[in-house]
């Protein structure tokens, strides 16, 4: 199965069910991966005001993830919120759409850093999206003149599905070479800067990371979802995609309300990244900022019944006499254990700790390097029983552990 680098997802309709909430097994299963190792990309239409509360969510300011807003228009860093792609639609521009908009009887907004900005401050779809996107409105009657900034995009908004329509294809030639018209919903008509969208915003971004497209999963549910499925190594369609998305797509996970990101994500990527796929730097980064890492403790070999670590005896894990404290080796054995048991198990399973019993037999003193060795006693269907014996950098034996583990369906 393919290894992934980058996975990127659309928002609404996607990463978020109907009531525009990340579920809690779809947010666990999204930051386990990133602890994995897999960086995640936000692409929306919304502005980075409306998706700062779900790279927080998804502790993608920790892990390195980036963002596409806009649709294309901006590309940031969600660790550094360094700016990496920008592109605006003209200021001239804006004249010729105030004008057009007021002949067509259709309210216009833009975004600025600080809020949403219109001509009709009372309209029902743009309060909406004000409300989605965290920021006040301000009502600005000359709005050509008042934008005085190149903004990333602009939004006509309509309920007359029949105008939209019509206007969206006038102006799809009038504009072309000018600006991008896209149509994100039935009644909102975007305008971006000429040859920005989101499949474009993204291949941006691989190039800046030397990432190749063959090394992401993209999963999306709407028209503008399209370019991303079909540039990524693996596009995957929401249940409750359209059917021309779900023609593109290389398989269709459940829908947004069934935790579809969470099941394709399992499938895809976190099926692959079991530990026996993984070489030992890795899992030692990716414990690097858990208690393992904490403690010192580095895998030095791990295969199928037997993995070893070794533990420094420091100020982190000596007791206040300068010997090796007694729970540290049995964080030590649990955790040599734990690899051990992700190592025999389906993808479709983990191990949990069950019971843990040690017999502290000699001491390991503060400079000194204890090494642990995991040997699979018993593999049951449920159930597997590990035998620890952990002992100093001259063989002396400090300890001797038993560890049980259970194991569960995901």
């Amino acid at each position: 199965m393919k290894e992934y680098k980058l996975l990127v997802l659309d928002v609404d309709g996607t990463l978020l069910n109907s009531a525009h909430e990340i579920t809690p097994r779809t947010r666990d299963t999204l930051i386990k991966i990133q602890q994995m190792g897999v960086r995640i990309v936000l692409a929306s239409g919304r502005s980075p005001h409306g998706l700062n509360a779900i790279v927080r969510q998804l502790d993608m300011h920790r892990h390195g993830g980036y963002v596409i807003a806009f649709n294309g228009s901006l590309i940031y860093d969600a660790q550094t919120e360094e700016v990496l792609f920008e592109r605006c639609v003209s200021p001239e521009l804006l004249p010729f759409l105030e004008r057009k908009a007021h002949q067509y009887g259709f309210p216009i907004f833009t975004y600025s850093n600080e809020a949403i900005i219109t001509d009709t401050p009372n309209q029902p779809r743009i309060m909406a999206e004000a409300e989605l996107n965290g920021l006040p409105v301000r009502h600005e009657e000359l709005f050509s003149i008042q934008v005085d900034f190149a903004p990333w995009k602009l939004v006509l908004v309509n309920e007359d599905e029949a105008s939209m329509a019509e206007l969206y294809e006038r102006w799809k030639r009038r504009l072309s070479g000018t600006a991008e018209v896209h149509r994100s919903e039935k009644f909102f008509l975007e305008i971006l800067p000429p040859a920005i969208d989101k499949s474009m915003a993204l291949g941006a971004l691989l190039q800046k990371l030397d990432v190749k497209a063959e090394d992401v999963a993209a999963i999306g549910d709407g028209v503008r979802d399209i370019g991303l499925l079909q540039m990524a190594g693996v596009g995957i369609a929401m249940g409750n995609a359209a059917e021309s998305v779900r023609a593109c797509a290389d398989s269709i996970t459940d829908t947004n309300d069934r935790d579809g990101v969470a099941k394709a994500v399992e499938q895809a990527i976190d099926a692959y990244r079991q530990p026996e796929n993984l070489p030992l730097e890795e899992i030692n980064r990716m414990m690097a900022s858990s208690m393992i890492g904490h403690l010192g403790i580095t895998f030095t070999y791990a295969a199928e019944g037997r993995v070893e670590a070794t533990m420094p005896v420091d100020l982190h894990t000596r007791q206040p006499f300068g010997i090796l404290h007694g729970g540290a080796s049995l964080a030590l054995a649990e955790t040599v254990a734990g690899l051990g048991s992700m190592l025999c198990i389906a993808p479709d399973e983990h191990a949990v700790g069950m019971q843990i019993s040690g017999n502290h037999v000699s001491s390991a003193h503060e400079g000194d390097t204890v090494r642990a060795v995991a040997t699979l006693v018993h593999k049951g269907r449920h159930s597997h029983l590990w035998s620890v014996d952990i002992s100093t950098s001259t063989g002396k034996l400090v300890s001797t552990v038993r560890v049980l583990n259970s194991i569960l369906r995901k």
